[in-house]
């Protein structure tokens, strides 16, 4: 099913909609973002746009566009709240450090199938590090961004109007990866199951 590209501009309403309440948490000290999955986050959405303008992609390039801009302004609200910081441990280093190398490789590599492969491992492997967060710690974060991001990349795939790799590849796997996080976040189920496990592992002893 294909929707009217205009369609697009909602997808963008809703980004900015949950953007807005992610960054206003943030400046509130409510959630604690992980600085290493959105400065990439960030990178690649700028990144992906320019290549999607390139390869004339049409509206739903500005959702990608968005994709970037909102990590961005993220970012820059943790830093305006001493609050607003989720202590960077190794993990969340090797994760980055990942992701970074499979951008070098993106940009470096001259067969377009590899490198959008490429492009998008290095997208999840971003995202990893808030993954785990949700798992451990759902408290410090907000859902709604994550809704919102399922919502808004859901309509720019239906608004593309042929339906290619290069164009549905990378909002898929983002609608994907926000609606885990929602799970995680809004069930709790990480510290849920952690703690069923600590109890179990005391009755055992």
């Amino acid at each position: 099913m294909v929707i009217d590209p205009r369609f697009v501009y909602l997808a963008m309403l809703l980004a900015a909609v949950g953007g807005y309440g992610y960054v206003r948490a943030t400046l509130r000290g409510v959630t604690s973002p992980n600085r290493v999955t959105w400065s990439l986050w960030g990178l690649e959405g700028v990144l992906a746009f320019g290549v999607e303008i390139q390869q004339h992609v049409g509206l739903a390039s500005w959702m990608t566009l968005m994709l970037g801009l909102v990590p961005c302004v993220v970012v820059f609200a943790s830093f305006k709240n001493r609050h607003s910081v989720w202590k960077i441990g190794a993990f969340d280093i090797f994760c980055g450090a990942i992701s970074l190398a499979g951008l070098v490789f993106w940009a470096l590599i001259h067969e377009p199938t590899i490198a959008l492969i490429s492009f998008v491992g290095a997208d999840q492997v971003a995202a990893l590090p808030t993954l785990r967060k949700s798992w451990i710690a759902p408290n410090t974060e907000s859902p709604w961004v994550f809704v919102m991001g399922c919502l808004n990349c859901a309509l720019t795939i239906l608004t593309l109007k042929v339906f290619t790799t290069e164009g549905a590849l990378f909002p898929g796997c983002i609608v994907v990866t926000d609606f885990v996080m929602t799970v995680l976040i809004v069930t709790r189920v990480g510290p849920r199951f952690r703690g069923k496990s600590v109890a179990a592992a005391r009755a055992s002893t």
